[in-house]
């Protein structure tokens, strides 16, 4: 294609937490750059995705959720989530097509309407909702920004996401590729081991646990036969914490730990020793130094 028509330009996805956020993102550049699970919260990052295509090069900010903050990370979160607004070209504003407009939903929409910047709402979970409910459930999310266009898609079954790129695309001014074409995120493969192991903690503990956890990689080396050790510490708030994450003589870490291997073994194309260890961290959430060490409270 003339390179003329080529568009690219940055793309921010906001909605309050657990809407699918992550779930897009992920089936928009066609990798896993984000991670998923059903609790709310789960990105505390901006992660950055990238798609390319022989038509555009869309840069995709994954937002924390913005919401009430109750410690100094939820703070860092709704920060996040407001900067990345005034730095991209457009924004997509999840919501839920399968629930009524919300509290949370509203806030955000009030946020949106005092921005110049372009906003097209997506209405996940489409797929959830009977055929003759969706106008009605779409004429209500278009509400929240007047003058929004509003797209019903699913992003867990792949629904009706070529169109939202090619409404993002006729929404992009004409400009360069900021990546490689073979890139789909800017984030270092530490970055994102750390994240496949909170994944794990996220979806297989109870629910007192995952909002307390980080997780720090130490060390990664490459060992004789092209095995990558990565040595990792998984931080907590409380020693019963601390309990339920090593399990059972050590049974729900060997749980995470196989299920977070598998992961990177994935993304790494390598095989992978993965050792876990568990450490407390009495209120890490609430103490700038250890959020800064952790990755929390500078530019992400």
């Amino acid at each position: 294609m003339a390179s003329d028509l080529f568009r690219s330009g940055f793309c921010a996805v906001v909605g309050r937490p657990n809407v699918g956020k992550s779930t897009l993102v992920n089936a928009l550049v066609g990798h896993k750059v984000a991670i998923v699970s059903d609790k709310p919260q789960t990105t505390r990052n901006r992660i950055t995705g990238v798609l390319t295509t022989e038509y555009m090069q869309v840069v995709f900010l994954d937002t924390p959720g913005i919401h009430k903050p109750r410690h100094r990370l939820g703070e860092y979160m709704v920060t996040v989530a407001r900067q990345t607004l005034s730095e991209v070209d457009l924004i997509l504003f999840v919501v839920e097509a399968n629930t009524e407009t919300g509290k949370g939903d509203q806030f955000i929409a009030s946020e949106l309407r005092l921005l110049e910047t372009p906003v097209l709402i997506v209405a996940n979970k489409a797929d959830l909702v009977p055929s003759d409910e969706i106008d009605d459930e779409l004429k209500s999310k278009a509400a929240l920004v007047p003058g929004a266009p509003v797209l019903p898609v699913s992003a867990l079954k792949a629904t009706n996401l070529e169109l939202l790129k090619a409404a993002i695309r006729e929404r992009l001014s004409r400009g360069p590729k900021y990546y490689p074409d073979d890139m789909y995120t800017d984030r270092p493969e530490q970055f994102i081991i750390t994240e496949l192991i909170r994944e794990q903690v996220l979806g297989l503990t109870h629910d007192e646990v995952p909002h307390s956890v980080a997780v720090e990689v130490e060390d990664i080396k490459e060992r004789p036969g092209g095995l990558l050790y990565v040595r990792a510490i998984i931080y907590v708030e409380k020693e019963s914490q601390k309990g339920i994450i090593i399990g059972d003589r050590g049974a729900m870490l060997r749980k995470i730990g196989s299920g977070a291997r598998t992961e990177i073994e994935a993304l790494l194309g390598a095989r992978v020793y993965l050792d876990l260890w568990v450490k407390v961290r009495k209120e890490w959430r609430n103490k700038d130094v250890w959020l800064r060490q952790m990755g929390y409270g500078s530019d992400q």
